[in-house]
């Protein structure tokens, strides 16, 4: 069994079992040849002269001897990937010359022009690579060493591979347009919001905002008016600015300064309740030093900042 046959096996499935479509997608097989690869794998998968059957071919679906493999068969391919890159960064006496980071809008709107500062003027021979990952792509990209940590909102599902450091925890601050009847009071009661019509982005796109919302439906005593939902964070202030609704969004938010909308904090106990925690997802098993000192560097600036300094 080699690599080679697993990795069109993967193919073909990903294909939908459709042999001459994966030949087209594959550069130098043809369907005959792809053919003789996946029952040369049947073959070596199976004892003496009797194989092991992974695809019913006339109903076009994997055996249950197929589905099992191909778990495990995408396991040995990222473990593969994993060992390859494992291997090159002991060769290189784990001297990582570069960084990949997914960040989310609580580190880019806060703590990070200076963790930026900071660890350049510590480590100027590391280049930081700074992606804005989707959410609920980094969990797959760090298990395939496309980036080396990440930054996300609890709750997220966790991952025996991964380890979840807390970073900072942040208030819900309310935004409003700069002509609406609240906009004159220093902190609002959540409560005072029932019957507005609410900005807010999409949970499927930033998922913390389920809970926000069956948070609001306890105060409200049921379901907030969403009239809109957004992605960007400048759409949602702009909808706001326009008067179409108004939103709960992070603290960070008020570092954006959008002409026509403000920004007022929760007042009473829900102010406590409503937090959302940050943290830094990385690989269990990584031993890089410069990820520590990066990671190091960021917690005691979060420190630095919660404590006034």
């Amino acid at each position: 069994m080699n690599l080679e046959d697993i990795e069109l096996f993967l193919a073909l499935v990903k294909n939908e079992l459709n042999f001459s479509r994966t030949a087209e997608s594959l550069n130098g097989i043809d369907q005959p040849n792809l053919g003789r690869h996946i029952r040369q794998l049947e073959k070596d998968l199976g004892y003496s002269k009797i194989p092991c059957i992974l695809i019913d071919r006339k109903q076009r679906k994997l055996t249950s001897a197929g589905e099992v493999f191909n778990k495990d068969a995408v396991e040995i391919v990222r473990l593969l990937k994993q060992a390859k890159e494992r291997a090159f960064r002991a060769s290189c006496g784990e001297d990582i010359r570069q960084l990949v980071i997914a960040v989310n809008s609580s580190i880019t709107n806060s703590v990070l022009p200076v963790v930026l500062q900071t660890f350049r003027s510590q480590r100027p021979d590391v280049k930081l690579v700074l992606c804005e990952s989707p959410p609920q792509d980094q969990i797959q990209q760090l298990l395939d060493y496309q980036i080396d940590i990440a930054f996300n909102y609890l709750p997220l599902d966790e991952h025996p591979d991964l380890i979840y450091v807390p970073i900072l925890q942040e208030p819900l601050v309310i935004a409003l347009s700069e002509s609406h009847k609240l906009a004159d009071e220093a902190q609002i009661p959540l409560k005072a919001l029932a019957d507005e019509s609410f900005v807010l982005p999409s949970p499927d796109i930033v998922h913390f905002y389920k809970q926000i919302i069956d948070f609001c439906k306890q105060v409200f005593g049921r379901e907030p008016e969403i009239v809109q939902q957004a992605t960007w964070m400048l759409t949602v202030l702009s909808l706001v600015a326009g008067g179409v609704g108004v939103s709960l969004l992070l603290k960070n938010a008020q570092n954006i300064q959008r002409q026509g909308v403000v920004y007022r904090l929760i007042k009473g106990i829900e102010a406590d309740k409503l937090k959302i925690q940050t943290v830094a997802l990385m690989r269990r098993n990584e031993q890089s030093a410069v990820l520590n000192e990066f990671i190091e560097i960021v917690k005691n600036i979060v420190l630095q900042k919660s404590l006034g300094k």
